[in-house]
């Protein structure tokens, strides 16, 4: 009887802990996510300063290319509206973890106590 809980508790500790570990992962993705943010904030504030009579240069590669001034607003703008997508995307995925790690905690909150009982009904048999 013990050892098919302790197996079943096993188990449950195992997925928990991948489950923290694909946490993790989320959270520093979302962390990456706001620097990215921050960074295109500033290119969109610098962008703002300049008049039609400023040249802006894209880097593509190792070599500097001639773009619009339009062209470069437009493409940072697309790029924030994508990674504030983005953030929302990781904002709701760890929302949905957290609620399956609050109830795998539980279960193995009930799994251990069920665990334990079960030690002690073995020790009180001997």
């Amino acid at each position: 009887m013990a050892e098919a809980i302790q197996k079943k508790l096993q188990a449950e500790l195992e997925k928990y802990q991948q489950l923290q570990k694909d946490v993790s992962k989320s959270m520093s993705a979302r962390q990456k996510l706001e620097a990215q943010l921050t960074e295109n904030n500033i290119v969109k504030e610098e962008l703002g300063l300049l008049d039609s009579q400023n040249t802006v240069y894209k880097l593509i590669g190792p070599v500097l290319v001639k773009q619009d001034l339009d062209e470069a607003k437009a493409t940072v703008s697309k790029r924030l509206e994508y990674i504030n997508g983005e953030i929302q995307r990781y904002e709701t995925l760890l929302k949905e973890m957290e609620r399956k790690s609050e109830q795998h905690r539980e279960v193995l909150s009930s799994l251990q106590q069920e665990y334990q009982r079960a030690q002690g009904q073995a020790v009180g048999k001997v």
